[in-house]
């Protein structure tokens, strides 16, 4: 019975729009809260069963404190948005989560570690750290995203389903070039077999030619091909995050940067850091980096040592 619940909440996800991404975790989340009321119909579980599972996750499983709040918006999903069932008050509070600072580069740590890559690898890197991506936005470029002359990058559908627009370091070009030459090769030799990019379905049925144009494919194709999860068509993907993981891990090891904890997400901070310790102004940095509200970009005035006032330590005038 759960598995025929589970497959009209996969439905009604994609009837909404959500990410492949959304879908998989609330999908996720949704069936061990089912495996946890197992002993009651899916369709009659109590809302207040809520608050049961995340104190089991919190005690029981020590889970941490944003993945108390996926699990919540995934029940928040299936009883509100699916059932058609008011949560109402759960008689939960989420623990206040402690604030990090982000892990930042300097720019000389930055070069050592892309001087541990060459081609592609290196390419990935200076996007991420060029222009402020997180992986998943880098992966995702399609050839008509780029615009070299204007110095412009455009990324959509990213976190929150919006579309931006960020910068695009010069000193890449020849880089990208050779990079969007590759890409397009490849498209050719599977279009003359039949094999398309992967896009949303929908896109295709608006654009049916578009998995077959060049504007369409993907920077950085995957090197194999795969069946499309929703239509099950043979189509070719973009590079999967954990093949940038893999050979990050290994250039820094390289480098010698033994003191920071360095993943794909700290170009992202060390982008926004840098921009703003050469005097971008905050609100530049929160548009280019896609955030929604400007105390998230600010954080990152803590990891300058100083606000945007310019104030500085008074030891420094003695």
């Amino acid at each position: 019975m759960s598995k025929e619940i589970l497959e009209s909440v996969r439905r009604n996800i994609r009837l909404r729009g959500y990410s492949m991404g959304t879908e998989k975790t609330y999908i996720n989340w949704i069936r061990r809260f089912l495996y946890f009321t197992s002993s009651e119909s899916p369709e009659n579980v109590n809302p207040q069963r809520i608050g049961e599972y995340l104190s089991y996750l919190a005690n029981e499983r020590h889970v941490s404190i944003n993945t108390q709040k996926v699990v919540l918006n995934a029940l928040v999903f299936y009883f509100e948005k699916f059932l058609k069932c008011e949560v109402g008050n759960l008689g939960f509070t989420l623990a206040t989560r402690q604030r990090y600072l982000p892990t930042v580069l300097t720019v000389e740590e930055v070069k050592s570690i892309l001087d541990q890559l060459e081609g592609r690898n290196r390419l990935i890197i200076e996007l991420m750290y060029g222009s402020g991506l997180r992986v998943s936005e880098a992966l995702a470029i399609r050839i008509q995203d780029i615009d070299i002359k204007r110095g412009a990058l455009t990324i959509r559908d990213a976190k929150g389903r919006k579309d931006r627009q960020t910068l695009l370091s010069n000193k890449a070009g020849e880089r990208l070039q050779t990079q969007i030459d590759h890409a397009l090769r490849v498209q050719s030799r599977d279009t003359e077999k039949g094999v398309g990019t992967s896009m949303n379905p929908s896109l295709v049925l608006k654009y049916p030619k578009a998995p077959f144009s060049p504007a369409w494919a993907y920077l950085f194709p995957s090197s194999k091909w795969c069946a499309h999860p929703l239509t099950g068509e043979l189509v070719r993907h973009h590079l999967h995050h954990s093949v940038v993981r893999k050979f990050l891990k290994i250039a820094v090891k390289k480098a010698g940067i033994t003191n920071k904890r360095v993943t794909t997400h700290t170009f992202r901070h060390s982008f926004a850091t840098h921009l703003m310790a050469q005097g971008t102004d905050i609100r530049t940095v929160q548009e280019l980096l896609g955030h929604n509200d400007v105390s998230t970009t600010q954080i990152y005035t803590h990891v300058l040592g100083r606000h945007y006032s310019g104030a500085t330590s008074p030891a420094d005038l003695l």
